[in-house]
C-alpha cells in the first residue's frame, strides 16, 4: 500500500513539473520592453514606451492611473504586424489637460490573445520644480585669457535630488551640469572686458526648472590702467595703477618700449609738451590712456 502511494506521488510530482515546464516555454506575446520613469506636462517632456510584439495581432495602448483607470488612449485598437513599436506619452490626459502628479503604467491589450497586461513599469508624473542652495561666486573678477590665472568662476550648489545645474549670464544659458545632488559649477569662456549680470537655476531629471536666482556679477578684467587720462609735467615721473593678474605687461609710451610688472607702472614723461598715448599688453589684450604732458 505505501509503495502505491509512493509511486502515485511520484507520478503527480512529474505531471506538475512537466507543466511548470511547458508554462515556462510559452514565450510571451510582448518582450523587451522600455518604459521612461519621469514625464512633466508643464516641462513639455514626455516618456517613451517600447515593446516588441511577437506575433500580429490587434493591438490598443492605454496609460492607466493608480487606481487601474485609463487616462490616455495611445493607440486605439489596430491590427499590426510582429515588430517593434514605440509611443510617447507628455502626461496629459486624452482631454489634453495635465495629470496630477503621480505614478501610472501603459496597459496592452491584445485581441487575438484575449490579454490585457498592466506593465509594472511606473511612470511618475513630476510637476513640481525643484529647489536648491548656493554658495558664493568666486571670483567676481575674471579675465578668461587662457594664461590660467583667475580664468573662471565656481559656485557651489546642493538640492535633495538629482539636477541638472544651469548658469545664465546675461540672461542666455551658459552652462548646464550634469544630474547630481550636489556639486560646483565651474565655468570660463572668452568674453569682452565688462560686467555680466549671473543667474543660477536646477532642472531636474522630469525637467522641471526651479526660478531663476541671482548671484550677483561678476567682471571680466584683462588688462586696464587706472586713469583714461593722465596728466604729467615735462620730464618728470609719474605713475598709473595697472590692473591685471598677468605678473608682467609690456608698455609702449613717446616711442619707448619697455616691460613692467606689479600694480603700478612708473614712467617719465618727455621733455615736450603735448599729448601722447600709453598702451600696455598682456597675454593678447591691451589697454590705453592719454597723457597730456605740460610745460614746468
Amino acid at each position: 500500500m505505501s509503495t502505491l502511494l509512493v509511486v502515485c506521488l511520484l507520478g503527480g510530482t512529474a505531471a506538475a513539473f512537466a507543466v511548470t515546464q511547458g508554462l515556462k516555454l510559452d514565450e510571451s506575446p510582448i518582450f523587451r520592453t522600455q518604459i521612461g520613469k519621469l514625464v512633466s506636462p508643464t516641462a513639455g517632456t514626455e516618456a517613451e514606451i517600447v515593446f516588441r510584439l511577437r506575433e500580429s495581432d490587434a493591438v490598443t495602448v492605454t496609460v492607466v492611473n493608480e487606481e487601474g483607470d485609463v487616462v490616455r488612449t495611445l493607440q486605439p485598437r489596430r491590427r499590426v504586424r510582429a515588430g517593434r513599436y514605440s509611443f510617447s506619452w507628455d502626461g496629459r490626459g486624452d482631454g489634453g489637460l495635465a495629470l496630477p502628479e503621480g505614478e501610472y503604467r501603459p496597459r496592452i491589450r491584445l485581441a487575438d490573445e484575449r490579454t490585457t497586461t498592466t506593465l509594472p513599469n511606473d511612470i511618475v508624473l513630476d510637476t513640481t520644480p525643484p529647489v536648491f542652495e548656493f554658495g558664493e561666486v568666486r571670483p567676481r573678477v575674471i579675465s578668461p585669457d587662457g594664461d590660467g590665472r583667475a580664468e573662471g568662476i565656481s559656485v557651489r550648489y546642493s538640492a535633495g535630488e538629482r539636477v541638472h545645474a544651469i548658469l545664465f549670464v546675461d540672461g542666455k544659458r551658459r552652462y548646464l551640469g550634469r544630474a547630481r545632488e550636489s556639486g560646483v559649477i565651474r565655468w570660463t569662456a572668452p568674453l569682452r572686458a565688462r560686467r555680466y549680470r549671473l543667474q543660477l537655476a536646477v532642472q531636474d531629471l522630469a525637467g522641471n526648472v526651479s526660478p531663476r536666482a541671482r548671484a550677483g556679477t561678476v567682471r571680466v578684467r584683462y588688462i586696464e590702467l587706472a586713469r583714461n587720462v593722465i596728466r604729467a609735467r615735462a620730464g618728470f615721473r609719474f605713475a598709473v595703477g595697472v590692473s591685471t593678474d598677468a605678473p608682467n605687461y609690456r608698455h609702449r609710451f613717446a616711442g619707448r618700449r619697455g616691460v613692467g610688472g606689479g600694480r603700478y607702472l612708473v614712467l617719465r614723461a618727455p621733455e615736450e609738451p603735448g599729448r601722447y598715448r600709453l598702451y600696455v599688453q598682456a597675454n593678447r589684450h591691451a589697454d590705453s590712456a592719454l597723457v597730456i604732458v605740460r610745460a614746468q
